[in-house]
Parts: C-alpha cells; structure tokens; sequence
C-alpha cells in the first residue's frame, strides 16, 4: 500500500469500528488530521492484526520521511549528557521520557500539540492498551515523580518511560522543585535497572503543567549530575528541546 492508501484503510477501520458514516476527506492534510483525531480518541482496546500491520508500516514511514535523528551522533556538551532542539518521535536512543498526566493514557484530545500526545500517535494504538493494562494492575492514578516503562512499538527509540510532573497552581514551591527532581531520577533508576544505555528527556512540566521553563532546566541538570555522581551511572543523557525557549 501507498502512504496514501494506508492511512484510507485506517481512517475506515477507525470510523467502522466506532459505527460513525463520515465521508473521507479528499485532501491531505483533512486525512492526517482526521486519522490522528481518531488514533487519539480510541480508547485502550485491542484491534485486529491487519490493522495493526497497516498502521505499523505506515508509521514506521511517517517516521522515516520526517528524518530519524540518530542519538549516538549527537555531540556531548559535558561527559555522556547532550543537548538537542528537535522531534523526540524521530530520535533513535534506547528510551524517550513522556511527560505522562495521572490517568497515564495518552492525551484523548484530538491533535493536541502536547509530547503525550505526539508520542501515542507515532508510537500506535498498543502504547495506550499496554499502560492501560499497567494501569488497571496498579489499581490507582500514578503518583507525581515516579516512573514506568513500555515498548516503543513504532518509534525509532526502544523503549518510552512515562513520568508524571508536578503541576504548578501559581506560586512555584519547594514541593513542586523536589516533584520535578523526582520524575528525573525516577527515570534514570528506572532505565539503569532496565539496562537503558541511552535516555532522551523532554522538558517535564513546563508546558500544560506551567512549570517555569528556566528553573526546570536548572532543576533538570542538577537532577541527572547528582544522580550520576552519586551512583556512578554511565547512562548517556540527551536534553531534549522542543522550541527555542527551553533550549
């Protein structure tokens, strides 16, 4: 199948599988949005094997055409930690960090620009219904600062590790610096006893949960050196930045 083809397929299987008649857009750009509205929206459900082999290749190409970025050439700016400004759906490393909410589903809100939801859609619908079967196991909403591990599926990386942020309600405090510290080293321990040789972080928090960009990068670094001072990880991290302002 085409690119073209392929996401047809899946917008119907989608549409037939919610008993919805909505006439296929014509145009490009309708069926991209409309595909990932749908991805989005799916709750945490199996789906049969021909889609998820459609989806599979037609991700894997969505991915390729927007370029991978390979982790291991990018340059070190202090010892095994690197910065880099660009799309952590296309980076190839062993694990990327989703900043995750309570629920840890994914974003359901069709299209949204956060990474939870960047991260879902590229990784497919068997993200959502693996942390949904961790989910039900833990029996509770996931606690601030800790941390869990999934497949990758369709992303370039292994492995995605989904931490939950503080949320900051006007005045930053101490409890909201020490949330943050946590999710960091949250999931570094948690991709050292995984055996994880390489670990990609967005910025945790400072979009929809309003954490003040400078002080979560100065929380951010001081979080991963003291973690790896004080264990002796060799762990290689990359600071992952989306816009010019947290770069």
């Amino acid at each position: 199948m085409t690119q073209s083809e392929s996401r047809k397929f899946l917008i119907d299987y989608l549409l037939d599988e919610r008993g919805e008649n909505i006439k296929t857009p014509a145009d490009e750009y309708s069926q991209r949005r409309l595909l990932r509205s749908l991805m989005n929206v799916r709750p945490p459900v199996k789906a049969d094997e021909r889609f998820l082999a459609v989806q599979d290749d037609y991700l894997r190409e969505e991915i390729r055409l927007k370029g991978i970025t390979d982790g291991e050439a990018l340059e070190q700016i202090a010892p095994d930690i690197c910065l880099w400004q660009g799309d952590i759906t296309a980076l190839k490393c062993d694990g990327i960090v989703n900043a995750a909410n309570s629920q840890m589903l994914g974003c359901f809100c069709p299209c949204h620009g956060c990474i939870d939801n960047a991260i879902h859609t590229y990784a497919g619908v068997r993200l959502r219904l693996e942390c949904a079967e961790i989910m039900q196991k833990q029996g509770i909403a996931e606690p601030v600062g800790k941390a869990k591990i999934t497949k990758a599926y369709n992303l370039p990386c292994k492995y995605v590790l989904h931490t939950v942020g503080p949320v900051v309600y006007g005045r930053l405090t101490d409890k909201n610096i020490k949330d943050l510290e946590s999710c960091y080293r949250s999931c570094l321990a948690l991709a050292d006893e995984n055996h994880l040789k390489s670990l990609a972080f967005c910025c945790i928090s400072t979009g929809e949960f309003h954490f003040p960009n400078d002080i979560a990068a100065k929380t951010a670094v001081e979080a991963v050196k003291s973690y790896k001072a004080e264990t002796g990880s060799k762990i290689r991290v990359i600071f992952n930045v989306f816009n010019d302002c947290d770069y």
